[in-house]
């Protein structure tokens, strides 16, 4: 049973348009968006978001991270209005704040249906797993408004899905169904609309499977050679490879398949 998650840090004050809930039974923090119809994201929210990841990321009741929104639609987007009062070292941020899931060291899973437009897209594409309802639609429409994307949605995306289809999406402000979007990469997995939350809890479990320190480790390397050369990608990956190896799990991990066994993971 899910139970409200509070916080201690007082940087944060009251949650703007969002909700964070915990379930230790399953090792499960899940941060909520929470302004239907169209949850969009504030300025302050932002800030706010990155400070709750880096919170949920030293929490040790917590496996995995599932953001998810109430209502039909993700996130159209951020406030526009809130663009035209920000000031230039609150602009400055944005990209690092949307970034946090990225750099949290835990998997991260975004479940998107309806809208997810403009940074609601952005975050999710920070994300490690992204599963989009058939309803989904994804898009970067700041061209509309002469603006570029501004919180890591080209950048993420030409590494992902490469320059031709980026310039598409960002130039002509196109949206991209969940099937399409499937297709080229962005999207992990693409289900029917009433199996979005099955189709979550189903890769949160699956996820609590594997040992946590491997699991960390592999999406630390993955994010830090997305840019690096292959021989540079190949170095680094023997090197924790070796580095795995003197762990508790890897040795459990080895005696539980010569047992034929299911292992029991402690994450050291």
């Amino acid at each position: 049973m899910c139970s409200p998650y509070i916080f201690a840090d007082p940087r944060l004050g009251k949650l703007d348009g969002f909700q964070v809930e915990i379930d230790e039974a399953h090792e499960r923090a899940d941060i909520v968006l929470n302004r239907p119809p169209y949850n969009v994201v504030s300025m302050p929210q932002r800030d706010q978001l990155r400070l709750v990841f880096e919170t949920l990321d030293d929490d040790a009741r917590v496996r995995i991270i599932v953001i998810r929104s109430i209502g039909e639609h993700f996130s159209s987007g951020g406030n526009i209005g809130g663009f035209m009062e920000a000031t230039p070292e609150t602009v400055s941020k944005l990209a690092w704040n949307i970034a946090s899931p990225t750099r949290c060291s835990k998997p991260v899973i975004v479940a998107n249906r309806g809208y997810c437009f403009g940074v609601g897209f952005e975050l999710s594409l920070a994300c490690d797993f992204r599963i989009a309802s058939e309803t989904t639609l994804y898009a970067l429409p700041e061209q509309k408004l002469g603006q570029i994307p501004g919180s890591g949605g080209s950048a993420r995306l030409q590494k992902m899905i490469g320059i031709t289809r980026t310039k598409d999406i960002v130039m002509r402000s196109k949206r991209i169904a969940a099937k399409q979007a499937f297709d080229w990469g962005i999207a992990t997995e693409c289900v029917p609309d009433a199996e979005l939350e099955k189709a979550t809890d189903k890769l949160v479990d699956e996820l609590r499977t594997f040992a946590p320190l491997a699991q960390r480790t592999a999406k630390k390397l993955l994010n830090d050679t997305v840019d690096s050369t292959l021989t540079v990608a190949i170095e680094l990956e023997g090197h924790c490879y070796s580095r795995l190896r003197q762990s508790e799990d890897f040795k459990e991990g080895v005696e539980a398949f010569n047992a034929k066994r299911p292992p029991k993971f402690v994450g050291r």
